[in-house]
């Protein structure tokens, strides 16, 4: 299941939007708080999403998504105030929801950049998962409470996905607030709960033991 191309092309600037309001927001002492990214600051996380964005609006597809260009794009950017990262975010942004507006059906169900995902439809979903999982990152560290934007969504569509990739399932994702969700073609397992937990679970930020499954949820075991 992939979420329609209209819904992305809303919903992933809308998020680039929150989440440039939330970077603006923090303050010194939440700036650099510890994250539950390993190794990264709050600030660190932002610049990650930032650099990310600028990266994929400026055409370097190259290794994206890898520990060396993750690294790349957090040490780039170290020293930088909110502000300063937020700007370059709102600028990134602005870049990319016109190329947004201006893809065509064709150009949005074809090869991701540098074969890094099957479609690049998949390709931005991906980008909206990130953003919204890295917002959470940072409320998080910040003593701030989880948003349930439409973002949310769109990161149990994209975990399901890579749940699938994985050889996870099949199961049916029946998550309170979200609709059904299959991986690997449905059916199987239910899987119930708080959507949110259950994201923050998959992606090893949360113990999985509630929700009742164990470690092989994790997409990044």
């Amino acid at each position: 299941m992939a979420l329609p191309r209209d819904e992305v092309v809303e919903g992933f600037p809308q998020e680039l939007v929150r989440f440039e309001a939330l970077v603006r927001s923090l303050d010194e002492e939440q700036w650099e708080a510890p994250s539950r990214c390993t190794g990264w600051r709050v600030a660190d996380v932002a610049a990650h999403v930032t650099g990310q964005l600028a990266d994929v609006t400026a055409g370097r597809f190259e290794g994206l998504g890898t520990p060396e260009v993750t690294d790349r794009e957090v040490d780039e950017r170290r020293g930088r105030t909110p502000k300063e990262l937020a700007d370059e975010l709102h600028e990134s942004a602005a870049v990319g929801a016109a190329t947004l507006a201006a893809l065509d059906d064709e150009a949005w169900a074809g090869p991701a950049p540098a074969g890094l995902l099957p479609t690049l439809g998949d390709g931005v979903e991906a980008l909206w998962y990130d953003a919204w999982v890295h917002g959470d990152d940072i409320r998080a560290a910040a003593g701030l409470p989880p948003e349930r934007s439409p973002g949310l969504r769109a990161a149990v569509v994209h975990v399901a996905a890579l749940l699938g990739a994985n050889g996870w399932g099949p199961a049916t994702l029946a998550l309170d607030g979200v609709e059904e969700v299959p991986v690997s073609g449905g059916g199987g397992r239910r899987v119930t709960g708080d959507a949110h937990r259950f994201v923050l679970a998959a992606t090893g930020r949360a113990d999985p033991g509630p929700l009742g499954l164990d470690e092989t949820v994790n997409v990044y075991r």
